[in-house]
């Protein structure tokens, strides 16, 4: 009679087992399918959010406790939702021009993955992100304009060059190239500090607990929803070793940018940009007429916005009941002036 009992406990085990195995299977089509309109910026920055790009099995605990760990993380992320960042643009052509044989030879090997590649026109490196509602954006900006003395000071008036080099991937999900080791990666990181400090003491949400990890994105598979329901659930290694230890180049900092997420990218394929800062000199470059003209229009907006406030505020004061000491000021001042004019 014992036999038939163990067998019940373990077809119930098994069903259990079957049933969470399901279960963590569903979660992870459904994070990939709600990972998919998220925009480049967001998809990039998940591991600094501690989100992973495709949940993944740990063999030494139990599925059901792995599938709890996922739900927790993926309630955090959703609490802390980034729609905005500050972005180091890549405009080196002998960098996009490496980065778009790499993809070329990606796609050579795997043509499903076309669609998965970076727009030449995004390429960045993500220094900070942050989330704004519509009233925080002026002081976002705010915020990115007194970050410049502090970038100027960490900087002493050197400049600040990037070399690319290596290839590498974030869980086998977004591929990227690297950002070489060497004696930039420390102004640059103070900078990224610097960045997040500015912006939290303006009352903004912004950076993570997890450390700042700089790279290039130039591929990820969540941005084909149809690649993992037919299986491509992976970036293999082989498709990218020739690129293992290639030198893409060099970009040296010369603007950062305080980008949206979600609204439309420019013509160019660059994300749209609230306001610029111009780093060092004026040679590597400056934000267009576009940019220039909408943040002379914010500025202008806000100057107004100012005048008004104060006006409304002297309006008020002035009206204050039992208080009659202006108005009777007025009226002598007036009586005075008709005084003078009559001699």
């Amino acid at each position: 009679m014992e036999r038939p009992e163990a067998e019940e406990v373990n077809s119930s085990e098994c069903e259990n087992m079957a049933g969470t195995k399901k279960m963590s299977e569903e979660f992870e089509a459904n994070a990939m399918d709600s990972l998919v309109d998220m925009p480049l910026a967001t998809i990039d920055i998940k591991d600094d959010c501690g989100i992973t790009d495709v949940p993944q099995v740990n063999l030494e605990r139990s599925e059901e406790n792995e599938y709890k760990d996922q739900i927790k993380k993926k309630k955090k992320y959703k609490d802390y939702q980034p729609n905005y960042f500050l972005s180091i643009p890549i405009t080196n052509k002998e960098v996009t021009k490496g980065i778009k044989i790499l993809q070329n030879a990606v796609i050579q090997q795997d043509k499903r993955l076309a669609k998965a590649m970076t727009g030449d026109g995004s390429f960045h490196i993500t220094l900070l992100v942050m989330k704004l509602n519509d009233d925080e954006v002026n002081i976002g900006i705010d915020a990115l304009l007194e970050l410049k003395p502090f970038i100027d000071e960490i900087l002493q008036g050197k400049h600040l060059i990037l070399p690319f080099e290596g290839v590498d991937t974030f869980r086998n999900q977004v591929g990227f190239v690297k950002l070489a080791e060497g004696d930039h990666m420390n102004p640059l990181l103070e900078i990224a500090e610097a960045a997040k400090r500015t912006f939290q003491e303006k009352g903004i949400l912004a950076g993570e607990s997890r450390s700042f990890k700089p790279h290039l994105t130039f591929m990820k598979l969540s941005q084909v929803p149809w690649l993992w329901k037919v299986g491509v659930k992976k970036i293999d290694p082989k498709f990218y070793e020739k690129f293992i230890s290639h030198r893409f180049g060099e970009e040296m900092l010369h603007r950062i940018d305080l980008c949206s997420m979600l609204k439309k990218k420019q013509s160019n394929g660059y994300y749209h940009c609230e306001s610029s800062i111009v780093i060092g000199d004026k040679n590597g470059g400056e934000p267009d007429d576009a940019e220039l003209v909408k943040l002379s229009k914010r500025l202008v907006e806000n100057a107004v916005l100012k005048a008004v406030q104060q006006y409304l505020e002297e309006t008020q004061n002035k009206h204050k009941p039992g208080d009659g000491s202006t108005v009777k000021t007025e009226e002598a001042d007036r009586n005075g002036t008709d005084n003078d004019n009559r001699k």
